[in-house]
């Protein structure tokens, strides 16, 4: 694990403390002195079968850096993004399947950013939907301008 702040792995932990769904800790980078909480919980494998057919073992920090990439420079806190990512992950285990289709998981991040950020969702979609010229994107995008963000209501 490395330091968000400066990249090092030399970090201290505060505080340690069980939580519903996992353990929840406070480290202290000892390069930087920046803090920051990392949560550690147990999931069973579950593989995603990508479109070519391959298998991987389903890795949550793919979907949060895909998510972090669709909302880089975007006014969504990391807060609200890694409740999301943590959302999606739940429901992937929550499943209960070993195996889950990517698309399935591309649909659940695409839902929740819909209702968070549209242009986060936009940039996530243009990756895991087939927008693949400028009218696909703007019927997207259209079809979203009727759709109030959870910021509005």
């Amino acid at each position: 694990m490395k330091c968000p702040y400066c990249g090092s792995q030399e970090y201290r932990v505060l505080d340690t403390r069980d939580t519903d769904d996992g353990i929840r800790r406070r480290r202290e980078c000892t390069n930087c002195a920046g803090r920051f909480t990392t949560y550690e919980r147990l999931a069973p494998t579950v593989w995603v079968i990508k479109r070519d057919g391959r298998r991987e073992e389903f890795e949550v920090e793919k979907v949060m850096a895909g998510v972090r990439k669709a909302c880089a420079k975007r006014p969504v806190s990391s807060e609200v993004i890694e409740r999301m990512v943590a959302e999606v992950q739940d429901a992937v285990v929550a499943g209960g399947k070993a195996e889950i289709p990517s698309r399935a998981i591309g649909d659940m991040v695409m839902e929740r950013l819909r209702h968070i950020d549209k242009v986060a969702y936009v940039r996530f979609a243009s990756v895991y939907v087939p927008l693949t010229d400028l009218d696909s994107i703007r019927r997207e995008i259209e079809e979203m301008m009727g759709e109030p963000t959870d910021m509005e209501a």
